[in-house]
């Protein structure tokens, strides 16, 4: 079986890391009343500095498949904080 650089605790350890860092954001968004667009941009380059940080810093491509998928949830959320930008726009206009 081939050994990717990383233990399984340490993996374990690579996924709590950002999924933490994503809540905490949520939670003072919200206690701060911040707008859901700003709250989703923060949170995108939260994902998108994760998995650059682990396509770099962990040996042997370890977390490469985990990069991939923060690389991806952080598109999703950029996605998602242009769309409240744009009903933002919507219900000042009318």
């Amino acid at each position: 079986m081939p050994h990717l650089g990383i233990d399984i605790d340490q993996y374990i350890l690579l996924t709590i890391y950002p999924a933490a860092a994503f809540f905490v954001i949520g939670y003072i968004a919200k206690k701060t009343h911040m707008h859901p667009g700003m709250s989703y941009f923060i949170q995108a380059i939260t994902c998108i500095t994760f998995a650059v940080a682990y396509i770099f810093v962990v040996p042997n491509g370890g977390a490469q498949g985990l990069a991939i998928v923060l690389g991806m949830f952080g598109m999703l959320l950029l996605f998602m904080a242009r769309k409240q930008k744009i009903q933002r726009q919507e219900e000042q206009s009318t």
